[in-house]
């Protein structure tokens, strides 16, 4: 347990906090609803965001049910080990200050974590309220809440950091990983400079999550936050291309951290998949998240559609079914090889997803594409399956129903199966260990990679990774670089 945490859970005005209400009067309170544009509205606005906040006194209450554990799991669930009752704490006494620099100790990026982290698979599937039949503590609304209260307000903390070593320190990506890293390294003094292949800093962040569920403003408030603490950007860069290992090794720097993501989008490989109108999500989100096609003021091309088909279940099969559906398309549905049950995306996307009026074609997988006679995307053949034994990841394993098939019009396939790892920096250097799924493989401990200069993390070594799971590698493999360094 983080020591701060200790030392401070016995402060006076948490026990005075503590002594206001019994364990039984704050389970006692609902859980705070998230306020929300109305459907109808926000997928005409798609920049504008659709959960808008918590007010003060809403955000108050909801901290009013923490119950403060002695031994809070919820910490445990958090990848980056947030002193989760501290900061809520400070949020029911109305200290929002001292919130958001709990929150700081451990955490770069507080206001993207609130809003597109799993909470309920992780910080909340922990809470205490469960065990006593009542909903979790909204922990990810809580820490949106003290972010976006710091950034409002103009009250930004000061980050607390070591004297400059003038060790100098490469980062490969400006993903939630990167960024993570990136932090905690010049926290402890280092040099650190950030390569970023795209024209814009962010990584996934940007092209990868749609306005309406993540601002760019926002993340580019975090990016600020880093350049305020000492972080150097490098765009249109790319380790392993523009610029070699060697070449930084020959300028000075003494190590550096990968976390150029997985960027490589992944097909079926069935018929039809080479038709115009069908492509990958990665291609179509960034099209629209960060080269702006259909804004006006942007000349980026997009292919549209009436009648759009998202294929997977995952969260980027929710950002781009909705994203289609802001774009103009009349009907967009997500096709999915297992049941709703099954499906990776988050609840509150699937929620929204369905209020938007997305159609939810489960137990359908894609089998075949067929084109009008210019060559664009026209039917899609699906399989009809069905639930069989689970497989590997524990979900029951979808099986063809023998000669159950449809067949659909559609004019734009966005195909959402999955990513495969960036092979460009793998590719540039030759004593690094690497896995069967092409991933670059690292000492589960320390994020360390065959080669002692290389540490890595997030997509590039999980194969893919939520926000906060890569923030949590980059964490860790900062902290283990700054002890490999030392040691050296």
């Amino acid at each position: 347990m983080d020591i701060d945490y200790i030392s401070n859970r016995d402060a006076e005005w948490r026990q005075q906090l503590r002594a206001k209400a019994s364990a039984k009067e704050r389970v006692a309170v609902q859980r705070v609803k998230m306020p929300e544009l109305s459907p109808s509205y926000r997928v005409t606005h798609r920049l504008e965001e659709v959960n808008q906040g918590l007010t003060v006194e809403m955000a108050r209450n909801e901290a009013f049910r923490c119950l403060d554990c002695p031994n809070p799991q919820c910490v445990t669930g958090c990848p980056v080990s947030i002193d989760i009752p501290g900061f809520i704490k400070n949020i029911e006494r109305g200290d929002f200050s001292e919130a958001i620099r709990v929150i700081n100790r451990t955490s770069t990026l507080p206001a993207v974590c609130g809003r597109v982290c799993p909470q309920e698979k992780q910080c909340e599937s922990k809470c205490i309220h469960l065990k006593m039949n009542s909903q979790p503590v909204a922990i990810g609304y809580l820490e949106r809440f003290a972010a976006d209260s710091s950034r409002l307000s103009g009250d930004k903390p000061m980050q607390e950091l070591e004297n400059r070593n003038g060790i100098k320190i490469a980062v490969a990506g400006s993903g939630p990983s990167g960024l993570s890293f990136a932090g905690d390294m010049v926290k402890l003094g280092y040099d650190v400079t950030v390569f970023e292949a795209l024209h814009e800093i962010g990584g996934v962040l940007k092209y990868g999550i749609p306005e309406f569920r993540l601002p760019n403003a926002i993340v580019d408030e975090e990016i600020s936050a880093l350049q305020s603490m000492g972080v150097k950007f490098v765009k249109n860069t790319i380790i392993g291309k523009t610029v070699s290992i060697d070449d930084l090794k020959a300028d000075g720097y003494k190590a550096i951290y990968v976390a150029s993501g997985a960027g490589l989008p992944r097909f079926m490989n069935i018929p039809g998949e080479n038709l115009n109108g069908v492509m990958s999500s990665n291609e179509y989100l960034t099209r629209i998240n960060l080269m702006g096609a259909g804004l006006p003021d942007h000349d980026t091309p997009v292919l549209g559609g009436k009648v759009v088909a998202v294929i997977g279940g995952g969260n980027t099969a929710m950002d781009s079914v909705r994203t289609a559906l802001r774009m103009g398309a009349d009907r967009a549905m997500i096709i999915y090889r297992r049941t709703e049950d099954e499906m990776p995306a988050r609840k509150e996307e699937i929620k929204h997803a369905k209020e938007e009026g997305v159609e939810f074609l489960t137990l359908h997988n894609p089998v075949k594409y067929i084109g009008d006679d210019n060559g664009r995307v026209a039917v899609m053949k699906l399989q009809k399956m069905e639930l069989g034994q689970p497989d590997e990841s524990g979900r029951r394993s979808p099986v063809p129903i023998d000669g159950a098939f449809e067949e659909i019009p559609v004019d734009l396939v966005i195909v959402s199966v999955g990513v495969s790892p960036n092979p460009i920096i793998p590719e540039s250097v030759n004593d690094l260990e690497m896995s069967k799924r092409h991933t670059i493989v690292v000492d589960d401990t320390s994020m360390q990679s065959s080669n002692p200069f290389i540490f890595a993390g997030g997509d590039i070594v999980r194969g893919g990774a939520t926000v906060i799971l890569a923030m949590g590698d980059g964490k860790r493999a900062a902290e283990n670089m700054h002890r490999f360094l030392s040691q050296k």
